[in-house]
């Protein structure tokens, strides 16, 4: 059931209806039954992952939750010293059910076909066949939402649940499910599981939220598919410049799409009562890689630095390979030697978790070289901004790092948009070899299957998103657009949802169409 059909639409009806009308000491039950019956929707064998990480995260942090108690009821070190090792086993078994869980649905066939590979290279005609393994929805969602909360709780920044129930809410909860963001127990629960009231101006504001992301989503990012899926699709008769169009189209169908599909998970929350956190604040307004990522996928970049860098960083054998470093690289060196290494594997992590290919760890370590580049040229940077301190002020530079780091990330995305590596190197090279600029005025674009209306459609939704976003560095539009008067508010409003209605790439078999984000 997709965010954007009319059976969700439906669910919403019956649910937000419903919701305000029993007890609000029911209404986190309430939502528990709809997050379930979503999920099972979507498949009921799905039910039996996500039940199974519920059920072992729980009873995993329920015990080293006890541990921690009884931990700090003794004086003495060495007692203090077994706890914590019977705690970093808990941890470990629960780590290794779960991410095994992960590994085994997502990775199985990746790491079939790279043996099998492997085995090519050497000459073997030996060949494992491929399994047909079910990948449940959303699996690396709901798994690193779950596994931050037993972190938390092996770290005694929270106790744990002793409400089962409550917390297969909190790993279950619908909106966030498909996509994000990956909330924290200790945020989220603050107005999950409690009760709310009637609130006429907050389920407005929800409802606006949710029209935006309908707007982005099927006006803007399932028009513009259409030219990026034809692009990529036919990478022989698709080169030169039709790769930097493809390079721009995707940049606009990856961001509203995804960020189209947190507005409306944060709108129905909103509607709800319930706060979820920002998953994105102005990506493409970054004036670096590095900002940028702390602006895009807010939530999953914090997951990787609290319970992979930082860990990873402070660990025995990295804390003995900075003493080596600095001893035999030099303190200039030896000290960034622990840095870099933390970087590579949660960049390299991140790839992977964003899909079982080496097209994504490829662009996963593609960001890792150019943020370790960008800090190594950093004194040359800021030597440079010496030299010509009138520059950082003006907007005209300003505007060349946006565009700078803009350009830089529509070429990593791209190893996200053909089928393999070398294929995109080779789509690059045409860049430079095919001398056929003049698609861009000659009509030709018309020939990926969007008319001349479809442009015209998507220029004015790109003027729309650039103007909220420039509105944004203020505060919350809805919040600018309610001091305004009441036909004001009504025409724009109404305005958008008729786009939506009349503008939004429907057709036979959209329901069919997926967020880009669902397949992880």
């Amino acid at each position: 059931m997709l965010f954007t059909s009319y059976e969700f639409i439906g669910f919403l009806l019956v649910l937000f209806t419903s919701y305000y009308l029993i007890p609000k000491k029911h209404q986190w039950k309430l939502l528990l039954a709809f997050s379930y019956l979503f999920y099972f929707i979507a498949g009921p064998v799905y039910l039996l992952y996500i039940a199974a990480t519920t059920a072992t995260i729980f009873f995993f942090a329920r015990k080293i939750d006890n541990f921690t108690l009884r931990q700090k009821e003794y004086d003495k070190k060495f007692y203090k010293t077994i706890i914590k090792s019977k705690k970093w086993r808990l941890l470990f078994l629960a780590l290794l059910i779960n991410l095994g869980i992960l590994a085994v649905s997502k990775y199985t066939n990746f790491a079939i076909a790279n043996a099998n590979s492997l085995l090519r290279a050497v000459g073997s005609e030996s060949q494992f066949g491929l399994r047909n393994i079910i990948v449940p929805l959303g699996i690396s969602f709901y798994t690193f939402q779950a596994l931050s909360y037993l972190f938390d709780v092996y770290r005694g920044t929270i106790s744990a649940e002793r409400n089962f129930f409550r917390f297969a809410l909190f790993v279950s909860f619908f909106p966030q499910l498909i996509q994000g963001p990956i909330s924290r127990f200790g945020d989220l629960k603050k107005t999950l599981f409690s009760g709310h009231s009637f609130d006429s101006k907050q389920i407005s504001s929800g409802l606006q939220r949710i029209l935006w992301g309908f707007f982005k989503k099927l006006v803007i990012a399932d028009r513009i598919a259409a030219g990026v899926s034809e692009i990529i699709r036919e990478p022989d008769l698709y080169g030169g410049a039709y790769v930097f169009v493809g390079m721009l189209f995707f940049a606009l169908e990856l961001y509203a799409d995804f960020t189209g599909g947190i507005d409306i998970t944060i709108g129905v929350a909103e509607v709800l009562g319930i706060k979820v956190a920002e998953n994105f604040r102005r990506p493409y307004f970054s004036k670096s890689i590095k900002e940028f990522w702390k602006r895009w996928h807010i939530s999953m970049g914090a997951w990787f630095t609290d319970y992979v860098f930082y860990p990873v960083t402070v660990s025995k054998p990295m804390l003995r390979l900075s003493k080596w470093s600095r001893r035999n690289l030099g303190q200039a060196l030896g000290k960034r030697v622990p840095i870099y290494l933390s970087s590579f594997i949660v960049w390299f992590l991140t790839g992977l978790w964003h899909g079982a290919s080496w097209n994504f760890i490829v662009w996963g370590l593609a960001n890792w070289t150019v943020i370790m580049v960008s800090q190594e040229l950093e004194p040359l940077y800021n030597r440079f901004h010496k030299s010509f301190p009138a520059l950082k002020g003006k907007l005209s530079f300003k505007f060349f790092q946006i565009l700078r780091t803009f350009t830089l990330m529509c070429f990593i995305r791209s190893f996200n948009c053909y089928r393999d590596v070398p294929i995109t190197f080779k789509m690059w090279g045409t860049m430079v070899t095919e001398r056929n600029v003049r698609i861009l005025w000659d009509g030709s674009l018309l020939g990926l299957g969007l008319s001349l209306a479809d442009f015209i459609i998507l220029g004015f939704g790109v003027l729309l998103i650039v103007w909220v976003s420039l509105k944004q560095r203020k505060g919350p539009v809805r919040e600018y657009l309610s001091t305004k008067p009441y036909w004001v508010k009504f025409v724009l409003w109404y305005g958008l949802f008729l786009m939506v209605l009349i503008f939004g790439a429907y057709g036979v078999g959209y329901d069919a169409s997926q967020f880009i984000y669902n397949q992880f």
